[in-house]
């Protein structure tokens, strides 16, 4: 082997040690999704007799028909829908309109009101419930869809506001010059040539708070308490724990049911989403 030879493989050392530490780091992080993959075909006696063996003996497709006709996993999941798409909808104009004044205006007080958004951020979700439940008992929304849409949509959701203000902040302001020039008003602008440009970021907005909607579990669990038919697919798992034992093979195929929305919709939007964030931090 000639002296060149060698030492290009020593400069190229440094890449194949990263390699085979991200190749690592993948298998590792990817191992639990492709465990309960694997345990969804399984027996209950054969998810924890197998061990790390993730090649079934017998595939079990039963475990997908008792979770989603025993356990009633087709109708939360059509609830886990409607709800998470009315939250997604409602966050995201919100947000984005939210996000237009503060990052394209200045004015008296703007920066305090900054200040109070992002302090809401250390406030644990646990210490709102009691007001949000009480507030909701008072209008007389608990134990129903529109009442878990609003108290879901109901957020500070700071770092969707922080991440649209930083977006249009960096927008020319000839945009909105040539708008006022035709006629247009402060809405019609924002709906009609700010909102659209925004497109990455929308993604990226509804994207996170599809997440954050789909698997949120203690408003959904205090809004169905009493009415089991209206639960999510995040409470719904609790159908799979009963008094003396665990349906873990059903709770499994349970949860590749709730995973596979999340993927394929990641997987749309992953383009989207990586611009979006990109474009927020640039700013």
């Amino acid at each position: 082997m000639t002296a060149p030879r060698v030492r290009r493989l020593i400069s190229r050392l440094p890449w194949w040690i990263a390699t085979v530490f991200l190749v690592g780091a993948v298998l590792l992080w990817i191992f639990p999704f492709v465990w309960m993959l694997s345990a969804s075909f399984k027996d209950n006696t054969e998810v924890f007799a197998a061990g790390l063996n993730l090649i079934p003996e017998t595939l079990v497709w039963e475990n997908y028909g008792r979770a989603w006709e025993d356990a009633q996993f087709g109708r939360y999941l059509l609830n886990t829908v409607l709800v998470t798409v009315i939250t997604v909808i409602i966050v995201t104009l919100r947000c984005a309109a939210a996000g237009y004044v503060i990052g394209r205006y200045r004015f008296r007080g703007s920066r305090l009101i900054v200040g109070i958004l992002v302090a809401t951020i250390f406030v644990p979700t646990g210490y709102t419930i009691i007001p949000v439940v009480q507030v909701s008992l008072q209008l007389g929304l608990i134990d129903s869809l529109s009442g878990m849409i609003l108290a879901l949509s109901g957020g500070a959701n700071v770092a969707s506001i922080l991440i649209y203000a930083g977006y249009f902040r960096q927008l020319p302001r000839e945009l909105e010059e040539a708008a006022i020039v035709d006629g247009a008003g402060f809405l019609r602008t924002f709906l009609s040539i700010m909102f659209p440009l925004s497109m990455p970021v929308t993604a990226t907005v509804a994207l996170l708070t599809f997440l954050g909607t789909w698997n949120a579990f203690f408003l959904p669990l205090v809004f169905t308490f009493s009415r089991p038919e209206l639960r999510t697919l995040s409470v719904g798992m609790q159908a799979f724990i009963g008094q003396d034992a665990v349906d873990w093979s059903g709770m499994t195929a349970a949860g590749i049911i709730s995973i596979i929305p999340v993927v394929l919709l990641f997987f749309f939007l992953q383009r989207y989403f990586v611009e979006g964030i990109a474009g927020a931090v640039k700013s």
